[in-house]
């Protein structure tokens, strides 16, 4: 065979081979490199959908813990005027009740005071009494002079 025969077949041969490869192997490596670059495709943008939602998920986060911190110290405020407001009714139920209580004590000791002093007219008028009947010698019958007696108690 001579060098043009041989490049002949080989041309036949390669064509050959091409045409094989192009119908047989060529469509499922294709398909192969096709599916995979979808895959990544697919995958980026689940990534990108990922960092769109962990950011908006932050973003809710921290709007939940602002309103949560708002309301804890709206609840702390509540709290603190709430013992304010019991701590300043408690005050006046003591003053309500000191002065009740001072009352008390003053017109306990106006009775006192009160008793006291018939209890000094009633000395007063037992001691005229006697005095007088030492002046006079005699016995003075009670009973007798009780309205002498009254006058002079209240003039006492």
């Amino acid at each position: 065979m001579n060098l043009n025969a041989t490049l002949f077949v080989q041309f036949v041969v390669f064509f050959i081979l091409v045409f094989v490869t192009m119908k047989f192997v060529w469509p499922p490596v294709m398909k192969a490199l096709d599916e995979r670059a979808e895959r990544i495709a697919n995958g980026l943008a689940a990534a990108d959908r990922g960092k769109v939602e962990l950011a908006a998920a932050e973003k809710r986060i921290a709007a939940e813990l602002a309103a949560t911190r708002d309301e804890s110290a709206k609840r702390i405020a509540d709290a603190e005027k709430r013992a304010a407001a019991i701590i300043e009714e408690a005050k006046q139920q003591a003053s309500v009740e000191a002065a009740r209580i001072v009352e008390g004590a003053k017109a306990d000791a106006e009775q006192q005071v009160t008793r006291a002093r018939e209890e000094l007219r009633a000395q007063v008028a037992a001691l005229a009494v006697a005095g007088a009947e030492q002046i006079l010698k005699r016995e003075v019958n009670a009973a007798a002079h009780a309205d002498l007696l009254n006058r002079l108690s209240t003039e006492l």
